[in-house]
């Protein structure tokens, strides 16, 4: 295939995700000028184009091309400015191709392991180093320290990237183990594709060979009866023979919805730990070290500005920062606090403001009860303590009077309010279970 082929090729393939008006405007007018040990020179019209290329559609770009030439490693971006090919002697890297978004393309097959996930780059703090000290235990002993691990948390707090860097870290330090990362979807398609080729066997057979079984999202399990099933007899085999099981989810075991008992006692028969939302020194360690990987760097005024705006998840603060990273790379220069708030305010949605039916609606969820039965006059107990956590929440959180706290929750009296109050308070110095539980809570409610 000559590389006028290979581009009309990866073209048509980009063509068919990206808008008629971006597609004509920043693909036009370009052309492989050569390939050369694995990488493709690409020509652009003009510096502008090679930026936003480069920024916005780099990684659509390799991969189209890797799908017709899998030798395909890299991609430079030459200006040829005008008629004449000129190609610059020392094409500016762009910002977003490093090796850590380049290893997406490359996820080994046999594990299913990205190697861009690993402790180098994961940041340790208060929110999350109950669980690291737990990877690191496994990591020391595979099958023995914390069998199974259970890890929960909301989304874009680190879990996928803390249970592939602990796949990836054993994998390098005992190379003799077989290590299998999967998400619970593709273990639901999975059985459901064996169970209709008949070829059940060979699906239990292909699982209980590995020495790591890592497997991300459990709560998408619920309902799903004969992936239950599956996934109880492969842990039993699993855990029979002193293999390292690892298992992450949006919520502990408990509140998972339709879960066979037996698999809920699994989960829970090893260790269970939490990430939490990061605190402003973490959030401040994860952009500093984002920052590391690119070619620009924002004052410490601007990186601080974001990290104490910016309140949700890891994932939400590294969008806000590449989005700032790259108006430096079009501009040619940093950024000002005044253009970086102006930015933020643009692109960002604003916290929404949390009622106390958003409470009640989130809280119910969370313990998969009916939200009606929060404010009715019942003491059953698996009503009595979320009802008292949505007390103690509104009181400790927004600050809210109890008498009001009493009148929204059926008409109570604000006695009644405040022992919920400092009954929680209580529970959760002494109950980890507890403390865990309202942590979770809240980043539902704040995310």
């Amino acid at each position: 295939m000559d590389n006028k082929d290979l581009w009309d090729n990866a073209l048509a393939e980009i063509e068919v995700y990206v808008s008629k008006a971006n597609f004509g405007t920043w693909f036009r007018n370009t052309a492989i000028l050569k390939t050369e040990g694995g990488t493709v020179f690409l020509g652009v019209p003009n510096a502008f184009v090679k930026d936003w290329l480069s920024n916005k559609y780099h990684l659509s770009i390799l991969k189209a091309l890797r799908n017709h030439a899998e030798h395909i490693k890299q991609v430079e971006y030459i200006v040829t400015r005008g008629e004449k090919i000129k190609i610059e002697e020392q094409p500016t890297k762009p910002i977003f191709r490093d090796q850590l978004e380049l290893s997406e393309l490359y996820v080994n097959k046999e594990d299913n392991l990205n190697p861009k996930y690993v402790f180098d780059s994961f940041i340790v703090g208060p929110f999350n180093e109950t669980a690291y000290a737990a990877g690191q235990a496994i990591i020391k002993s595979p099958g023995t320290a914390y069998n199974p691990l259970y890890i929960y948390g909301g989304t874009g707090l680190g879990k996928t990237h803390l249970t592939q860097a602990i796949g990836n870290t054993i994998k390098q330090l005992y190379p003799n183990k077989k290590i299998y990362y999967i998400t619970s979807e593709k273990f639901v398609i999975e059985v459901v594709n064996a169970i209709q080729n008949n070829k059940a066997n060979v699906f239990k057979e292909k699982y209980r060979k590995y020495d790591v079984f890592i497997m991300d999202d459990v709560q998408f399990l619920s309902n799903k009866d004969k992936s239950q099933e599956e996934l109880f007899h492969l842990f039993n085999s699993l855990y029979d023979q002193n293999k390292q099981i690892i298992f992450s989810s949006d919520k502990i075991p408990k509140y998972i919805p339709n879960l066979e008992e037996r698999l809920r006692s699994r989960f829970e028969g090893g260790m269970i730990v939490d990430i939490a939302l990061p605190d402003y020194e973490s959030r401040l360690a994860v952009l500093k070290s984002k920052i590391k990987q690119s070619d620009f760097s924002p004052s410490d005024e601007i990186i601080e500005y974001i990290a104490s705006v910016i309140k949700g998840n890891i994932r939400e603060l590294e969008g806000v920062l590449n989005s700032i990273i790259c108006q430096c790379q079009l501009k040619n220069r940093n950024l000002n606090l005044s253009e970086v708030k102006n930015l933020i305010k643009n692109t960002i949605k604003p916290q929404r403001t949390i009622s106390i039916k958003d409470v009640l609606k989130i809280i119910a969820g969370f313990y998969n009860i009916d939200e009606h039965v929060l404010c009715e006059k019942t003491r059953r107990k698996e009503v009595v303590k979320p009802r008292q956590i949505i007390m103690y929440i509104l009181r400790e959180d927004f600050n809210i009077s109890y008498p009001y706290i009493g009148q929204k929750l059926g008409g109570r009296d604000h006695t009644t309010v405040m022992h919920a109050y400092e009954k929680i308070k209580e529970e959760i110095k002494q109950n980890n279970l507890v403390t865990q539980e309202v942590e979770q809570i809240r980043s539902l409610l704040y995310n």
